[in-house]
């Protein structure tokens, strides 16, 4: 090999007895095959669990947002009115006999003339509890004030009892119906009466 020409520097003064040559690193130790099988089964689970979060959500089984109460819908109370302009028909349904004559009483003396309401008596004879029937819902403070009147019975909307005229096709208008009816029950005779102890 033929001499070099160039000067010589501080490289070309290497000990003659240096045996590493090079760039050397130290080797990276192996990792064990059981702690490489743990990592995975670990990020299988994480992603599987991700997975069915993620499916519950868009599904709308699970929801992010908190959960709020929905506000209460105020109920309408019913203030009871003494509306004499009804006429109302009084039907006993209990084996008692003249308490539909009682409970007229109690409406002449209430304001109703004689002949607006009709005593009578029902076709059963074992009405669990005193009811008030109207007919539409406009007649419902009226209702709860005969209601009121009886010591508190309770009201229903229905058109069962309301008169009706055979050859009539059309049905009843609300502004010609001004029918109450009360169907009085086991719960107004003297015998419930003794029952109920007096506070």
């Amino acid at each position: 090999m033929p001499k070099s020409t160039y000067p010589r520097d501080r490289f070309d003064n290497l000990p003659a007895d240096s045996g590493r040559v090079g760039a050397h690193r130290a080797e990276n130790p192996h990792m064990r095959g059981w702690v490489v099988f743990l990592w995975a089964a670990v990020a299988t689970l994480v992603l599987i669990v991700a997975g069915i979060f993620a499916t519950l959500v868009l599904s709308g089984r699970v929801s992010l947002a908190p959960d709020v109460a929905p506000e209460p819908t105020p109920t309408a109370t019913i203030e009871p009115v003494i509306d004499t302009a009804y006429d109302v028909l009084v039907l006993n349904a209990t084996p008692e006999a003249g308490l539909a004559t009682q409970v007229k009483d109690v409406l002449v003396e209430a304001g109703w003339s004689a002949d607006q309401v009709n005593a009578s008596e029902a076709g059963t004879s074992d009405f669990a509890e005193t009811t008030v029937y109207y007919a539409f819902p406009g007649d419902e403070a009226a209702a709860a004030g005969v209601a009121e009147l009886l010591g508190g019975a309770r009201i229903e909307q229905s058109d069962f009892y309301q008169p009706t005229d055979d050859a009539a096709t059309e049905d009843v208008d609300e502004s010609e119906s001004a029918q109450l009816t009360v169907v009085i029950g086991l719960d107004h005779t003297d015998s419930a009466s003794e029952e109920t102890p007096v506070p």
